[in-house]
């Protein structure tokens, strides 16, 4: 099976070339989506630039991909399933939630020039952050670029109820599956509130486990990918 793999803010395509080699090994086609404004330079991107770029990625995919957003970029597989219902085989969130309906991408952080920049390693304090060593956050921190505002502060639109038909895994990596189920429960994640199949993985890592945890990672990306 095809699987899109989209990373979160900062990063480009390249985030995932960790995970690729046992995706590939266990018999999946991977495809890193370059996402505009995340590394090709350009800066004046906006959110429906980057969901026109996984739209063409899940057009071009050899029948019905899965979908994979990573933290932010959850919303981004989720507008693709919103935008592709009958396309799409599954979307898979790696440690992040879809924004609700009308509200801004990941307005997260104040920009500087239009770009909002990565916040350094002391915005990440705690589970986020615990599994990586110095070399290892000194080396993404070199590969994170600004992301334009035109992205950060887009606002976010589904039309198709369809979406909620499409099946979800949650990977919960800096939090468990408990805490997300209390977050939906609670009323906090209105999209995956209404998920009509949604699966819970526990992945014991970071935010970064494409980094930290590739091979593990990429064996719950498989396996989802099976289950399809």
């Amino acid at each position: 099976m095809d699987i899109l793999l989209i990373a979160g803010l900062w990063l480009d395509a390249s985030a995932w070339d960790d995970v690729l080699p046992t995706l590939t090994q266990l018999g999946h086609r991977p495809v890193p989506v370059q996402l505009p404004g995340q590394g090709d330079g350009a800066a004046g991107a906006t959110l429906d630039d980057q969901l026109a770029a996984v739209l063409a990625a899940v057009d071009g995919a050899d029948g019905q991909p899965l979908v994979v957003g990573h933290s932010a970029a959850a919303t981004l597989a989720w507008l693709a399933a919103d935008a592709r219902p009958e396309r799409v085989a599954g979307v898979v969130l790696v440690g992040g939630f879809p924004a609700a309906d009308g509200t801004a991408y990941a307005d997260f952080f104040e920009p500087q020039d239009g770009l909002m920049p990565f916040p350094g390693w002391s915005a990440f304090d705690g589970p986020d952050s615990a599994d990586l060593d110095e070399a290892a956050r000194r080396g993404l921190a070199a590969r994170m670029t600004p992301v334009p505002v035109g992205v950060s502060r887009g606002v976010v639109r589904f039309t198709d109820e369809r979406r909620f038909g499409v099946p979800v895994v949650l990977v919960c990596p800096e939090f468990s599956a408990g805490d997300a189920r209390g977050w939906i429960g609670a009323g906090d994640v209105p999209e995956l509130a209404r998920a009509e199949h949604l699966e819970y993985v526990d992945l014991d890592s970071g935010h970064w486990p494409m980094v930290s945890r590739p091979a593990e990672l990429a064996r719950v990306l498989a396996a989802a990918a099976d289950g399809r």
